[in-house]
């Protein structure tokens, strides 16, 4: 029965010191708005440089490793592994090394079949120069199936002019990333001429120019059949030194990885493997950015606590007064920790909003012109865990700010604090 009162009671408490309510509200509503934006901001950047690592790298990349110790085939070779000699053989040199994998094929098929695997992107990459007048410009030339390659990385979003599969409707064509064609001085339709490691050369002509957003990719990379690739450097149609695999769920790439590479002799890297150290980046921001998140919260959370003590220390004879008349301890907690929910419920909802506006705001941003970077606005990430958390918080921190205090008030001596 003593409910309405109660509320009527904590009702005329909040109006009757609006500014103490008002500002106690505004520190919750900065804090979850900051919390929404510093969260949804550092998100969106982590998943912008998550996206640029994995539109250049596979789910899995199986392929022949380089060895570095030769000195048993060495032994063999000039003693035949006979006799009791004591052989010292420092630093060998191999002298021929072949990096493409055996029965290519077979292991493609079998890929293909994998219940788990999405795409298998056959790969032959080789460091070739491109003639430049007097001058010669390296670059990583990959052949390649273009529509696997297409599926892997999405090529197709990544072309400034002319599209992958003109690759399979010209005689020797060639994707050039477009830092590579400026520096070479060509466009579209223009002719280059590659020239191979063992001396053989290959006139190319130009198809498309891409863009990727890393220099690695857009200055010294370009794409060719994978059949032009195996002509230019004299080899089988079945050679190939990588097979590069998207996996339907990539956090699953981790545990296949050791399986092939076990299955079919070869190394084989997964993605996280691979990126570690930016994975690693990741993580240190996103524990930075919740640390200070939360710190923000506390701090609002401390706030509401000293205007709530500084409420009922101004309130004692009213508390009292109160129980004088027979209000138990339990009405008095009542009273001022429904307070400070109500303030905390309206500061996070008006946290919410502001988190929302600023992150739209921010998500408007021009980024600042750059030619390498492939982003127009700054990157946010809406997630709704971040509201959802932020309510939580903003209730869990008001509750806990004002029950102490209403605690200390329910255990108020009304006869000692009437008497003076």
């Amino acid at each position: 029965m003593k409910l309405p009162v109660n509320l009527k009671i904590m009702k005329v408490h909040l109006l009757s010191r609006k500014r103490q309510t008002i500002v106690a509200m505004l520190g919750v509503t900065f804090g979850i708005g900051m919390f929404i934006l510093m969260m949804s901001f550092m998100k969106g950047m982590n998943d912008f440089f998550e996206d640029i690592m994995l539109s250049v790298t596979p789910d899995i990349r199986i392929y022949n490793d380089y060895k570095t110790d030769y000195s048993t085939s060495v032994a063999l070779q000039y003693f035949g592994g006979k006799g009791n000699n004591l052989v010292i053989v420092r630093h060998p040199r191999p002298k021929q090394i072949n990096l493409n994998l055996k029965n290519a094929p077979g292991i493609i098929r079998d890929l293909q079949n994998h219940s788990e695997v999405e795409v298998v992107s056959p790969l032959l990459s080789a460091q070739l120069l491109f003639n430049y007048g007097p001058v010669q410009l390296g670059a990583i030339v990959d052949g390649i199936n273009v529509r696997d390659e297409d599926r892997l990385f999405g090529l197709s979003e990544k072309m400034v002019s002319g599209k992958p599969e003109n690759l399979l409707m010209a005689d020797n064509g060639i994707l050039l990333g477009y830092k590579l064609a400026n520096k070479l001085n060509v466009g579209t339709g223009d002719l280059v001429t590659a020239v191979a490691p063992s001396g053989a050369s290959l006139r190319f002509r130009v198809v498309g120019l891409y863009k990727f957003g890393i220099a690695t990719m857009d200055e010294y990379k370009a794409y060719v059949n994978l059949t032009d690739m195996q002509q230019l450097l004299g080899k089988s149609r079945d050679y190939i030194t990588d097979i590069r695999l998207k996996m339907k769920n990539m956090e699953r790439a981790p545990v296949h990885a050791p399986t092939m590479a076990k299955k079919y002799g070869y190394k084989a890297d997964d993605w996280e493997t691979v990126n570690a150290s930016i994975k690693a980046g990741n993580l240190i921001r996103d524990t930075f950015t919740y640390v200070l998140s939360f710190t923000l919260l506390l701090i609002a959370g401390f706030g509401i606590y000293n205007i709530m003590n500084m409420v009922i220390i101004g309130k004692m004879k009213d508390i009292a007064i109160l129980k004088a008349e027979g209000f138990a301890r339990k009405d008095i907690v009542q009273i001022f920790l429904s307070q400070s929910l109500i303030i905390g419920f309206i500061g996070s909802m008006a946290g919410l909003l502001l988190g929302f506006l600023l992150s739209y705001g921010l998500s408007k941003v021009p980024w600042p012109e750059d030619e390498w970077v492939v982003i127009k606005h700054f990157p946010v990430n809406f997630n709704t865990l971040y509201y959802v958390v932020g309510m939580i918080f903003g209730l869990l921190t008001t509750g806990l700010a004002g029950l102490l205090p209403a605690l200390k008030a329910s255990r108020v001596d009304p006869v000692a604090i009437l008497r003076g």
